[in-house]
């Protein structure tokens, strides 16, 4: 004969029941206390070099000094143009007439790296706090076109080219506090702390403001340079790069479509692109037989695409300087031909 325990069902049955509100009191704390970071899931590529793990439910403040981290923090809203997945967007009808014009056998180039000629090799930025004190800017060719000082840039800003460049020689600064970006073009630092500088350009990163229209900033396009950048942390923290990125190509058209504000050719050929044209990496493309960490900037090819920033060489892809890359490992982008490009539709044209 079976006999009915009542008493003993009874404890077990509240056992259970503890146990599964003990568990469904200890996930809600845990939920209180994570804080989204805005960031995309996707599949993890595999760990082939050192890195640090950001929590994906967690924020954390970037870092300060030059290369630093941005653990994952987003730059500009997330419907800004940077920001704006185009992997399905149209193509516009002459894609092949624009590729050809920048060179379907030429190849991608990561204009970045670890030291090229005895200095940092790409375009170099370094991250401050809210209370870097601010220093006049004193401007030498196009300062109508630049947002005047002071700017928070310290003595250590470290300068694209070295201290000792002829080149571009573009500072950039990020304000972690305030979430704010500043770029020079041409600086010089001076003995009282001040910089000369070509030009200038400060953007809100919480905002989508844009320049104004016809305005020039530190690029030709009227552009913010860092969101354009390749970035250390993003590719092996994050293992994601979630915004577009940067390119330079040597002939461009007298036009400009936004985001860009600003033109630097001399040719109204409509099969020439304009500054702000965005090209993607073509869906077909197959990344697999390139490195984990290469894949990563592969993907936000295809996903983000790439803006025509300046005026440069062509298929020439931006990125920040950082001793940990692998230059050998970047090399391996140079295998791909412009054909596999494709432009994407653009919006208005304009020519002023």
């Amino acid at each position: 004969m079976i006999r009915h325990r009542p008493c003993s069902f009874l404890l077990v049955l509240s056992a259970i029941l503890c146990s599964i509100a003990f568990a469904l009191i200890n996930n809600a704390a845990s939920g209180e206390s994570s804080i989204s970071n805005d960031q995309t899931s996707g599949q993890t590529p595999p760990i082939t070099r050192p890195r640090s793990v950001t929590s994906k439910n967690s924020r954390r403040l970037p870092d300060l000094g030059p290369a630093a981290s941005l653990h994952g923090a987003r730059l500009f809203p997330p419907d800004n143009p940077w920001n704006q997945d185009i992997s399905n967007g149209p193509v516009v009808p002459n894609s092949a007439r624009l590729i050809a014009s920048i060179g379907v056998d030429a190849v991608l180039h990561p204009d970045f790296g670890t030291v090229y000629r005895g200095v940092p090799n790409g375009i170099p930025y370094i991250v401050v706090a809210g209370s870097q004190t601010r220093v006049p800017i004193n401007f030498t060719a196009y300062g109508s076109e630049s947002d005047p000082g002071p700017y928070p840039i310290p003595r250590n800003a470290p300068i694209e080219g070295g201290p000792n460049s002829d080149g571009d020689r573009h500072v950039i600064v990020v304000d972690r506090d305030n979430w704010k970006l500043y770029e020079m073009f041409g600086a010089y630092l001076q003995n009282n702390g001040s910089w000369n500088a070509k030009s200038a350009a400060f953007f809100d990163l919480r905002s989508n403001a844009l320049r104004p229209a016809g305005w020039t900033s530190c690029d030709a396009a009227g552009l913010p340079i860092f969101p354009g950048l390749v970035r250390y942390d993003e590719v092996f923290e994050q293992r994601e790069i979630r915004h577009a990125l940067r390119f330079t190509i040597q002939h461009t058209r007298r036009a400009y479509v936004s985001p860009a504000r600003h033109y630097a050719g001399y040719t109204d050929d409509p099969n020439v692109p304009p500054m702000g044209m965005r090209v993607r990496l073509k869906a077909s493309f197959d990344i697999l037989k390139f490195s984990p960490s290469n894949q990563v900037i592969l993907r936000a090819l295809k996903r983000y695409g790439m803006f025509v920033a300046d005026n440069g060489s062509n298929w020439f892809l931006s990125g920040a300087p950082d001793p940990r890359w692998s230059d050998d490992d970047l090399g391996m982008l140079k295998t791909i031909k412009g054909s596999s490009f494709e432009v994407v539709k653009m919006g208005t044209v304009m020519t002023k």
